[in-house]
């Protein structure tokens, strides 16, 4: 009972909320509406035209990155050499697929085996020891010290032969 007293008080509410949202009166409404459309309509601008995007064609990639230091070239001795030449035949490694230049030193291991040098490139750390490749240009690590990396580079000399470029992977200093 007291729940049908409820629900007809809610209803009785209701019907009296709404019946104050019928006076049929709009005329400022009306009369709004009819200024709005007794105007002049407006002119829209045309759209700019925007000149076709020309894309850009880099053509230094084979050139030497200017962020690498020049090699330095004997030029009383023959720059190339017939002796010196990458091995094609042999099976490439992972770390040969990217730039010197990406590599980090930031480690050493050394036990029984020798010294192995941890390398941070290529998405993760990496153990590597003399022997082993690393870098685009056939790079060789020749040694493995205390601080530092040394890896051979055989690189072309523009003239059909090859030439070998020294590089080092060097342990960052802390400060």
């Amino acid at each position: 009972m007291i729940m049908r007293h409820s629900m007809l008080s809610v209803a009785l509410a209701s019907g009296l909320l709404l019946s104050g949202c019928g006076g049929g009166n709009f005329s400022d409404l009306q009369e709004f509406m009819e200024q709005t459309r007794a105007r002049p309509a407006g002119a829209i601008e045309p759209l700019p035209r925007f000149q076709p995007y020309e894309a850009f064609t880099y053509s230094a990639t084979s050139l030497r990155s200017p962020f690498q230091p020049p090699i330095k070239i004997d030029l009383t001795q023959p720059r190339g050499s017939q002796d010196i030449k990458p091995d094609e035949d042999r099976v490439r490694q992972f770390l040969e697929g990217f730039n010197i230049e990406s590599f980090e030193m930031v480690g050493i291991l050394s036990n029984d085996q020798g010294m192995q040098a941890l390398i941070r490139g290529a998405g993760s750390v990496h153990r590597v020891r003399i022997g082993d490749y690393l870098g685009r240009n056939h790079g060789r690590i020749a040694s493995i010290e205390e601080g530092r990396v040394d890896v051979v580079e055989i690189v072309p000399d523009g003239e059909g032969g090859w030439l070998e470029r020294p590089r080092t992977l060097s342990l960052p200093e802390r400060g």
